[in-house]
């Protein structure tokens, strides 16, 4: 026995540890400091979030009232009239194919963009990347008013194109999904932009020049190698917009014009209008349920392709 060791074991109140046992002591040392520091952002998301949902999903199975008031009681009424009625299909449908359309358009246009500013070495790249973003630091709601004056009848596409003998009568690009799904992709293309760099950033461009020394076209060098090395940050860029497209209000309401009917403005229309708060509480959790389900293909896929960490 060596002197350390007998001067630990002779030490009075100094807990011995066998083999292995430091080891586990430790870990459960940390996963109590882990959990320590976990607790307040817990509780906070308990109270802001886990509270208020388990409320509005029982809510959802109450009876609405002409009044406002609801009655207390667990049938399924709610589910059933959203469910059954051809026209919150419809507008449940239109919700996801929007989130659809804004989410491919979005990648499209921002895929570019943020493999450019992700590789240039230009002294203006901070200044380019400030830019990309800086429609973040403008409301939603300005952007959706000046949306609607460049696409209005008289706006300055329709006089723009007018004029330049492209078409005799204007374009309808208001009221209608078409403008609410192209004011939708520049709202939220600095998102796709931003995600998308973190992806390009882990690419290692070795690999392009390989390929390249080897003989492969540029084409071929961005099918076989560039794109499926980005998948991942395309896929969470995709999924980033859908979510937040299928459930923004303000663009569809504005530039529907009240024509285009998605599942956040009928929630809200229920709400505040027709003051039916079960109903607009099961339209909500129907919307959520769309949310959780897109997340669960988007983890599947992302497992399938072997990208999961």
């Amino acid at each position: 026995m060596s002197a350390t060791q007998a001067i630990v074991n002779v030490t009075p109140g100094r807990k011995r540890y066998g083999e292995g046992e430091q080891e586990r002591a430790t870990k459960r040392q940390d996963r109590r400091i882990r959990l320590a520091l976990l607790l307040p952002g817990l509780l906070g998301l308990l109270v802001s979030f886990v509270i208020p949902l388990l409320d509005m999903l029982r809510m959802s199975f109450n009876v609405g009232k002409p009044n406002g008031v609801g009655e207390d009681t667990f049938p399924f009424e709610m589910y059933v009239r959203s469910l059954s009625d051809p026209y919150y299909w419809q507008v449940t449908v239109d919700t996801f194919v929007m989130g659809l359309v804004t989410g491919l358009l979005c990648i499209l246009v921002s895929y570019p963009i943020a493999m450019f500013l992700a590789r240039t070495t230009s002294k203006w790249k901070g200044v380019l990347v400030a830019l990309a973003i800086a429609p973040l630091l403008t409301s939603a709601i300005v952007r959706t008013f000046g949306w609607m004056v460049l696409l209005g009848n008289q706006g300055l596409v329709n006089t723009l194109l007018t004029d330049l003998g492209v078409i005799t009568t204007p374009l309808v690009l208001a009221n209608n999904m078409t403008g609410v799904v192209i004011g939708l992709v520049e709202i939220f293309m600095p998102y796709a932009i931003l995600t998308m760099m973190s992806g390009f950033g882990r690419i290692s461009t070795q690999l392009e020049e390989a390929a390249g020394s080897l003989g492969a076209s540029k084409a071929k060098v961005f099918l076989r190698i560039t794109l499926p090395l980005s998948l991942p940050g395309v896929l969470t860029a995709f999924l980033l917009v859908f979510v937040l497209s299928i459930s923004t209000f303000v663009t569809p309401r504005l530039l529907g014009g009240g024509v285009v009917q998605v599942l956040a403005t009928e929630i809200y229309d229920q709400t505040t209008g027709l003051l039916n708060w079960p109903f607009a509480a099961a339209l909500s959790m129907i919307l959520l349920v769309l949310f959780g389900t897109v997340i669960a293909i988007y983890s599947a896929v992302i497992r399938k392709m072997g990208f999961s960490s």
